[in-house]
């Protein structure tokens, strides 16, 4: 306890010296070495610089006069190559006891191969759009899609996340995802297998898990979970399937959560809004709550109604 006595000075600095003895308890907390781990700050800089590559005419640096767009492109390709490079091997260092050669030359053949798919990466990009403009009457352009809707950015850096995921890079990818996770509400995990003519529509609450799969054209609303059933195992479900599988032609309207690894949503179903999942779902499924009783007060009186219209079939058509 400190002797309130002391001067301020003084109290401080028996403060400090309290605070540096605790670093030397050995924890993984207690880690001194400021540049042992990817730098968050750096990873979101090149999540922009990607962008900018995926969308050159709409993520623009606007620091810079171009007056040759492709060699504008050129050396932010160079750029962005460089810095990944720098992380990924910061990552795989901190990650584990390699020979230093051996990291640069796997950070090396990673960057390469991240490179390699960005051709890819832009055409799922493009089906997405589409999915987008095509499911969404008040989008009035695509252009208006790639700018301003936070479930299209979401999507593209899972995309991009998700390559660097499969290629075994530590860290790097969950820190792409939770910048767009911090920005957007949407929480996808990169490790989530994602099908071509993805749409999140609204998207503030969905979440997204590590082993979900899922199929084409499908369609989420917003406060979708698609989670796991139980994680009390914690470390030991470490590897295995939590996560449900959502097949193709599927619509999950708002607030459904769909939970457990042997959970399969069969191709064209339409999930309801607020429906609580944990079993498979056959395909052209329909599934919905029942209409809930309702309690309206006029006056001093309350009245109870239970016989709400039956279902729109507008509202399973969104496919």
């Amino acid at each position: 306890m400190q002797d309130k006595t002391m001067g301020l000075d003084a109290r401080i600095q028996s403060l400090t010296d309290g605070i540096l003895q605790d670093y030397e308890n050995d924890r993984v907390i207690d880690r001194l070495e400021m540049f042992g781990q990817p730098d968050r700050l750096t990873i979101q800089e090149l999540t922009g610089k990607m962008l900018r590559i995926v969308f050159p005419g709409y993520y623009c640096d606007y620091a810079y006069r171009i007056y040759n767009p492709k060699n504008h492109l050129s050396a932010l390709i160079e750029d962005v190559a460089f810095l990944l490079n720098r992380q990924i091997a910061i990552a795989i260092k901190g990650n584990g006891h390699c020979p230093d050669d051996h990291i640069e030359r796997t950070a090396e053949g990673i960057t390469a191969s991240f490179l390699e798919r960005l051709p890819a990466i832009r055409e799922l990009v493009e089906y997405d759009l589409q999915a987008a403009y095509d499911g969404d009457p008040a989008a009035s352009s695509k252009a208006e899609i790639i700018i301003a809707y936070p479930g299209f950015y979401a999507i593209t850096i899972n995309r991009l996340a998700h390559a660097l995921y499969e290629l075994n890079v530590p860290i790097i990818p969950r820190i792409m995802t939770e910048y767009a996770h911090s920005r957007t509400g949407i929480d996808i995990h990169p490790g989530a297998q994602i099908g071509k003519y993805f749409f999140i529509d609204h998207g503030t609450g969905i979440v997204v898990g590590e082993t979900t799969i899922i199929g084409d054209n499908v369609k989420i609303y917003q406060g979708v979970t698609l989670g796991a059933l139980s994680t009390k195992g914690g470390q030991k479900l470490h590897g295995k399937r939590r996560h449900p599988t959502i097949e193709d032609n599927v619509t999950i309207y708002a607030g459904a959560s769909i939970l457990g690894g042997q959970t399969v949503i069969g191709h064209d179903s339409v999930i309801g809004s607020n429906v609580f999942i944990t079993y498979p779902i056959a395909p052209y499924t329909r599934v919905s709550i029942k209409s809930q009783e309702l309690q309206y007060k006029n006056g001093q009186a309350y009245v109870v109604q239970n016989d709400q219209p039956g279902e729109d079939p507008a509202w399973f058509d969104a496919i």
